[in-house]
């Protein structure tokens, strides 16, 4: 296996490809005319990255999956990640980066909530695609930081790049959402699945033997990531995959508590629950009743 090429910060990324660092945490990248130093098929940086493909430009793999960009896409990637760019030599890259190290956000409004930006665990054939106006909205705001690039440094100067950088991701939460409606016959056939996966989950000896189904079990069956997987569950049913699970939980043990023949230790280590106190719990918290009184009331 060849070896990681590890650029841990962003000025090290700008001397990457020839270009003048303007900040030390932070950077925008016109690709056009640039070539990086080596050819790395495999890299992980120590900053979070957003690039902006314009034109094809070769198969990058990034987590378990392959995805040939295409026009106007966004990817995001997190400080830590590994992504595979599988690229010719003759190949002149197109497009621009965003990049920031998660010092220059430390302390400030956007770094006390970078994580409700669950793209950047997503893999990369949950990349966005944009339309032609929302490129130039996402070029504008590159365009935005980098004008404060170019003020040099103040006391207003890290505020200003770290709120720039904010609105951009929200624009981008934006986007995801309209891409969300627009896959909505993919997302619905995804929520099939889910619910097929959960039922042949329960019919077979999986809850005894590992217990409830976990978000990422069902994630990873679906060939998603976790945070796509989530998000998409969320925007389609208005609850959280774990909801959802405890819901079809609920709905079995119902089922289940109204034979009479099966004791409630028995329903509870066949719906996936180590102990019977811990279901008894759960079935009370979630109905109000006892799994016995509810028996006795039906």
């Amino acid at each position: 296996m060849e070896n990681v090429l590890r650029i841990d910060t962003v000025s090290e990324h700008d001397a990457f490809y020839h270009r003048e660092n303007l900040h030390p945490l932070v950077s925008v990248i016109d690709f056009t005319g640039t070539t990086p130093k080596v050819y790395a098929s495999r890299m992980n940086f120590g900053f979070y990255a957003v690039y902006l493909k314009d034109v094809t430009c070769g198969d990058v793999k990034y987590g378990r999956h392959t995805y040939d960009y295409q026009d106007r896409t966004l990817l995001f990637v997190a400080p830590g990640q590994i992504i595979h760019v599988d690229i010719n030599e003759d190949y002149r890259p197109q497009g621009y980066a965003l990049l920031f190290h998660p010092d220059l956000i430390r302390g400030t409004a956007l770094g006390k909530h970078i994580d409700d930006y669950t793209f950047f665990s997503y893999e990369s054939k949950e990349a966005l695609h944009l339309s032609e106006k929302e490129r130039k909205i996402v070029l504008d705001c590159f365009e935005k930081i980098r004008y404060e690039l170019e003020q040099g440094t103040d006391k207003h100067s890290r505020l200003l790049i770290s709120s720039n950088i904010e609105l951009f991701l929200n624009y981008c939460t934006r986007f995801y959402d309209r891409q969300y409606i627009t896959r909505q016959d993919t997302n619905k056939a995804i929520l099939e699945k889910f619910e097929v996966l959960l039922k042949d989950y329960f019919q077979s000896d999986k809850p005894e033997n590992t217990g409830l189904p976990t978000v990422s079990y069902c994630a990873d069956q679906l060939h998603l990531s976790a945070n796509y997987f989530g998000d998409l569950i969320k925007k389609e049913t208005g609850k959280t995959p774990t909801e959802y699970i405890h819901l079809k939980v609920i709905a079995l043990a119902k089922q289940k508590i109204l034979d009479p023949a099966k004791s409630i230790s028995e329903i509870a280590f066949e719906l996936g629950f180590k102990y019977p106190q811990h279901f008894t719990r759960f079935f009370k918290k979630t109905t109000g009743l006892a799994p016995n009184d509810y028996r006795s009331l039906n």
